[in-house]
């Protein structure tokens, strides 16, 4: 695995856990009132998605269980979407599918 691809994992890792802590003791609602606590969580799904974008299509291929074109699809929509964002899909994407993708992130082999 290329050098740039283990950080690339690694910052997606670290972004997901940090979004997973921030919701720690939070409420859905808490999206809609909190606007520094949304923008860090728009921010850091940004970052995991990017970095998502940046690893290697061979790294992808290796690693099939991460769904990586829908990782990078929401980085693209966040960005250029930032106007339509649904607070719930948001919150969804937060409490059910960040947690299962540290798992699956957890799971590669590192060299």
């Amino acid at each position: 695995m290329p050098k740039d691809d283990l950080v690339r994992l690694r910052h997606m890792q670290d972004s997901a856990r940090e979004a997973v802590e921030l919701i720690q003791g939070k409420s859905r609602a808490d999206l809609d009132t909190n606007r520094v606590l949304s923008l860090a969580l728009v921010r850091l799904l940004e970052i995991l998605g990017e970095a998502a974008n940046r690893v290697t299509i061979a790294t992808r291929q290796q690693n099939p269980s991460i769904p990586w074109s829908q990782i990078v699809s929401l980085r693209h929509r966040l960005i250029h979407g930032y106007d339509t964002i649904n607070p719930d899909i948001l919150w969804k994407i937060l409490t059910d599918d960040l947690p299962l993708l540290i798992s699956q992130l957890e799971k590669i082999e590192y060299p």
